[in-house]
């Protein structure tokens, strides 16, 4: 059964700040959401707030606000963005308090741990709440070296990598598994991001808080779990940055460690600099470039996805056009089209 649960991102909601949001408005396993807190857009739909689809969940000015519009008082409050750093804004400070005060656990996938800061864990004790604090890192003790386990996986893996971050590939991912599931190919998806855990995924961790000596072992032991336990046809990895985003680069791992020989490529055209060095002017190479890089180590891209941030419809669809004739591998706008034209890709990567 889900637990109740609003989302806050007090006036972020139409950012890419809320992607943790944005994550949880597009399904969740783990959370019935009632709401979503964000005082700009009360009254709207969230998801038409989002990306222009409604989904029947309302926004709100408050929690005070919900609470005097709503019948039932939410098990959880989610705090519903992902910011640089992970630090969390003081400007979501009073209404968390405001949320504990009404009885309503804090579910927090920021850096900041909320159980180590005193006024929060005041104040969890005063109203009997529970503060979940998803990024706190495991202690060593209980995590896992890489150890090879992974050469007797039965199941083929796509990595869903990208060409930076925040571009979509967890939502990519999503779709993937969804498709896959509908058209009688049995595929689980392994989280590796906070959003990926309130998202009810049975397998994964999260990438950016394991000690790093740690993180192959841990790519290896949810992807031998899931094939061993859920059997599916077909394994697909969330990825996290990018391979050459110079603040945080990731997706070795997941090819090496966890042997994913295909992998999905997200990336946005549109898009000149890796996100947060544009004063630096540090250029996102060219997709051939990437792709090269890939095949180096050792997966084949398969397809490449596309975010539509900083182009047109008409720019896409040109860029579409003519990386598809250059390349021969299928170029899809997920968010526009879905991800059905892929189908036939995995259907021959699963048959080998």
């Amino acid at each position: 059964m889900k637990d109740s649960a609003i989302i806050l991102t007090n006036g972020l909601l139409d950012t890419d700040m809320a992607k943790t949001c944005h994550g949880l408005l597009r399904g969740t396993e783990r959370f019935d959401i009632l709401g979503v807190i964000d005082p700009p857009h009360a009254g709207r739909d969230a998801g038409e707030v989002m990306d222009g689809k409604p989904r029947q969940i309302r926004v709100f000015a408050s929690v005070e606000d919900f609470l005097q519009q709503h019948s039932a008082k939410p098990r959880y409050c989610i705090v519903g963005v992902a910011l640089p750093g992970g630090k969390l804004p003081d400007s979501f400070r009073a209404e968390l308090f405001n949320a504990m005060r009404h009885g309503i656990s804090i579910v927090n996938g920021l850096h900041t741990l909320l159980n180590d800061d005193a006024e929060f864990a005041a104040a969890a004790r005063q109203y009997n709440v529970d503060i979940l604090d998803i990024r706190r890192p495991r202690p060593a003790s209980e995590l896992r070296f890489w150890s090879g386990d992974i050469f007797s996986v039965r199941a083929p893996r796509i990595a869903v990598l990208g060409t930076d971050c925040a571009l979509g590939k967890r939502t990519t991912c999503r779709f993937l598994m969804e498709m896959c599931n509908r058209n009688g190919i049995s595929a689980q998806m392994i989280y590796t991001g906070q959003t990926g855990w309130m998202q009810g995924y049975p397998h994964g961790f999260i990438f950016d808080s394991t000690l790093n000596d740690f993180i192959s072992g841990e790519v290896e032991r949810a992807i031998v779990a899931c094939d061993r336990e859920s059997q599916p046809d077909l394994i697909l990895i969330e990825g996290q940055s990018a391979l050459r985003n110079p603040s945080g680069p990731c997706g070795a791992e997941f090819i090496l460690s966890g042997q994913a020989k295909g992998v999905v490529l997200q990336h946005a055209p549109g898009r000149l600099y890796y996100e947060g060095t544009e004063q630096f002017q540090y250029r996102i190479p060219p997709i051939e470039s990437e792709i090269a890089l890939i095949r180096a180590y050792g997966a084949e891209v398969l397809a490449v996805t596309l975010n539509e941030e900083g182009s047109t419809d008409v720019e896409l669809e040109s860029y579409r056009t003519q990386k598809e004739a250059e390349l021969g591998i299928p170029f899809v706008r997920p968010l526009r089209e879905g991800v059905e034209r892929l189908l036939p890709v995995i259907r021959e990567w699963v048959a080998g």
